[in-house]
Parts: C-alpha cells; structure tokens; sequence
C-alpha cells in the first residue's frame, strides 16, 4: 500500500506548511493534492495529525474539527486567526474569507 502512505505523508506535509493565522478545509488540502477526497483527509489527520498543526485544518464553512472546538479555539487566539460567534455547538466560525491559505 505505498499509495496510501504516499498519501499520508502528503497531507501531513501541507498541513505542516499552513502558516499561523492561517487555515485551509480538508477539501482544500485534498485539493492541493489533486484529489477530491476530503473525507480521506479527515481520516488522515484523524489518525496521524497530532504531529501537524491540526487546528489549521478545519470544516467547511469554517467550523473547527470535529470534537475539538474548544482546544482548537485557543490555537486560534493565539495565532490571531479570526472567528466570530455562532450559535451552535462549536460557538464559533473561523472566518474563511479572511484567513484562507491559498498557496
């Protein structure tokens, strides 16, 4: 399965390069790699992403990663990234339009 280590490894290493204050989706990082498989990313940075700066890969629509909004929040303060309020679980978006890395 050389592939799919490939492919671990080359998430990982765009993830690793997102600047601070900056954040792509993990449509963004699969779009980099030439793939459309978002969901693949996810599981990528699931199981190996502890490593990277994980909080800098976030949902569609800029809602932080899955169960880990409030780590990820202090990340971001930290940083400067901008998030406003929502009202939802995550109580926060990470505002895309502002804060997008775009390679």
């Amino acid at each position: 399965m050389p592939r799919a280590e490939g492919f671990v490894e080359a998430v990982l290493a765009v993830v690793a390069d997102i600047p601070p204050g900056q954040v792509a989706t993990y449509g963004d990082v699969a779009a980099l790699l030439g793939s459309r498989g978002a969901r693949a990313v996810g599981q990528v940075m699931a199981r190996y992403g502890s490593d990277v700066p994980w909080w800098r890969v976030v949902r569609a629509g800029g809602r932080p990663p899955a169960g880990h909004a409030e780590r990820a929040l202090a990340h971001y303060r930290r940083e400067g990234t901008p998030v406003r309020p929502a009202d939802d679980e995550d109580g926060y978006r990470i505002e895309l339009a502002r804060c997008r890395w775009r390679p």
